[in-house]
């Protein structure tokens, strides 16, 4: 089966720096894909490359088989990858749902919307509250309120709904879990798994190995600019995937990208 999103020879360089050296990916359809690596590896140079945030000098990206050239985060989200930062781009003051349609708003039918701009919020409410129960997560009793009163958990939780919500074809997370407790790490990986529940395919970037084996149908190793290798968690031991991506450990002809 063609997988869903590839990369064949990606270089990106910042002066004298190769962030992405000649570096292929491969996610197939409906599995999540964990990419790890260490701090400097290129894996946040890779996902921008394939999520619309930086220009690749060289190699291409397709999409469902197609070639496709994002100049802009817009771009890839228009074609259905939608990406949920480390930082979430969550605007703190506005509500849950205004934050769900945060650059695409629905506004109302008729000459209110057309001409005078008027938002539709009964819609956007409806859809966001929807979407929100659909994941397990209308503990968040007001769809109104402001995401900063939210919990860490619920701020994540809001986060990937709206990736869901929106991301037909491809959801990217990065470190998801990275500043959450241990019950709330487990709500935002039971709603991961949710996600990979409904046919969306993930590309999963984390540093948490136990997280990494528990979710992961393929773990793609990244050092030094370029995949090393795609193991199975099922066959390679948390020590294997660390080894490999530290550089104690080389990978067998059979493992290699």
């Amino acid at each position: 089966m063609e997988p869903i999103l590839t990369g064949t020879n990606l270089v990106k360089r910042y002066g004298k720096v190769t962030a992405l050296d000649h570096c292929d990916f491969e996610l197939r359809r409906g599995e999540i894909l964990a990419v790890i690596g260490d701090n400097g590896a290129g894996k946040s140079t890779l996902i921008k490359a394939l999520s619309g945030a930086v220009i690749p000098d060289a190699g291409e990206v397709r999409l469902e088989g197609k070639k496709v050239s994002f100049s802009a985060p817009t771009d890839a989200r228009d074609a259905g990858i939608e990406t949920v930062y480390q930082t979430l781009a969550m605007s703190p003051a506005l509500s849950i749902a205004d934050n769900m349609f945060m650059g695409r708003e629905i506004r109302k039918p008729g000459f209110m919307g057309q001409y005078f701009r008027q938002l539709d919020r009964k819609a956007m409410e409806d859809f966001a509250r929807a979407k929100l129960s659909e994941l397990g997560l209308m503990t968040i009793q007001n769809i109104n309120q402001a995401v900063e009163t939210l919990s860490g958990g619920q701020r994540q939780g809001v986060a990937v709904a709206r990736a869901a919500a929106f991301g037909s074809k491809v959801i990217i997370l990065d470190e998801p879990t990275a500043a959450l407790g241990v019950k709330e790490s487990r709500k935002v990986l039971e709603l991961i798994q949710d996600v990979r529940g409904r046919g969306i395919p993930i590309i999963l970037i984390s540093h948490n190995m136990p997280h990494v084996f528990e979710l992961a149908d393929r773990i793609h190793v990244h050092r030094l600019g370029k995949r090393l290798c795609v193991i199975d968690p099922k066959d390679h031991s948390m020590s294997d995937a660390v080894a490999f991506m530290t550089g104690a450990k080389e990978p067998t002809e059979m493992e290699a990208a």
